[in-house]
């Protein structure tokens, strides 16, 4: 799980950094940032963002990393890059948009347009909302659900399914027919199989 101290998520980069920095020396930091998101984003177990207040710019890069994003109602996503005058750097341009859509982060950069927690969630920047103060009780409530998957599900999860997505649609299908044969043939699955048929398991259910 990732959080912020104090009453804000992440405000992103500290713009002091950019009086003096080259163009080489930023394409190195930016890179330097896109690996460390992938780190995130690729990590064996998931990760988990409870979001509070600002999560703006790099922290909004950041929060778009992590699998699973709660947000409390003090929220707020903005890219203020735009008015800045400068561009992400982070791979934001690359994984915002696979949330909320190309349009909707260019009327973000464009604008300036800040999205409050409430709407944001509608709109994909967070799976969650919850009432304030709850969201790092609620991401360890979903870190305990997940935990108790078959590893080899969550594994499936995390490194195949980002790839099928983006794979073409024969490619993806022939991607998901072998992901599913192998997680099918793994003892953990036809224990938890042979539990569910034998009613030692509770049914899905609303809730």
């Amino acid at each position: 799980m990732i959080h912020g101290l104090g009453d804000n998520f992440s405000s992103g980069l500290d713009l002091s950094e950019l009086r003096e920095r080259d163009a080489t020396e930023g394409l190195v930091h930016s890179q330097m940032w896109h690996r460390v998101f992938d780190r995130i984003q690729y990590c064996r177990v998931p990760v988990i963002a409870a979001l509070k207040g600002a999560v703006i710019g790099g922290g909004l890069e950041l929060a778009c990393a992590a699998h699973i994003r709660v947000a409390e109602p003090s929220a707020y996503f903005a890219l203020p890059e735009g008015q800045r005058g400068i561009f992400v750097g982070g791979g934001g341009s690359v994984r915002l948009p696979r949330l909320i859509g190309v349009a909707r982060m260019m009327d973000m950069m464009l604008t300036g347009r800040v999205y409050s927690a409430t709407e944001g969630s509608s709109y994909g920047f967070a799976q969650y909302l919850v009432e304030a103060g709850a969201a790092m009780t609620k991401a360890l409530e979903l870190a305990a659900k997940i935990a108790n998957n078959a590893p080899l599900t969550n594994f499936a999860v995390l490194q195949a399914l980002p790839m099928i997505a983006e794979a073409n649609p024969q490619t993806g299908l022939l991607m998901e027919s072998l992901m599913a044969t192998v997680a099918q043939s793994d003892k953990e699955a036809k224990g938890r199989i042979r539990a569910f048929l034998d009613h030692k398991t509770a049914k899905v259910k609303p809730t």
